[in-house]
């Protein structure tokens, strides 16, 4: 799997066919002109947040259920990390 921030070189592809909506589609287009590596990025970013939540999951049934403080600093260090890389807008 590539990281996202770095360019994928030469990673193994798979042709395939999406159906999405028309008004999808043309936004897409005004987006980007490579839509199969916006579409790409996206599922990956998908996998990762669907995985992370398994991980969480687990951890709290091992640990037990985050406290209001761990949570808070979560939430800081997203922040943060996301107004690093661009991801957020400031405020």
């Amino acid at each position: 799997m590539c990281i996202p921030q770095h360019a994928c070189l030469m990673a193994d592809t798979t042709r395939i066919t999406v159906t999405l909506p028309s008004d999808q589609v043309a936004e897409l287009r005004k987006l980007t002109d490579n839509v199969s590596g916006y579409v790409a990025e996206a599922v990956a970013r998908q996998l990762r947040h669907q995985l992370l939540g398994v991980d969480l999951r687990r951890h709290q049934e091992e640990h037990g259920e985050f406290t209001e403080e761990e949570l808070t600093q979560a939430r800081a260090m997203i922040s943060g990390a996301a107004d690093l890389d661009g991801s957020a807008s400031a405020t």
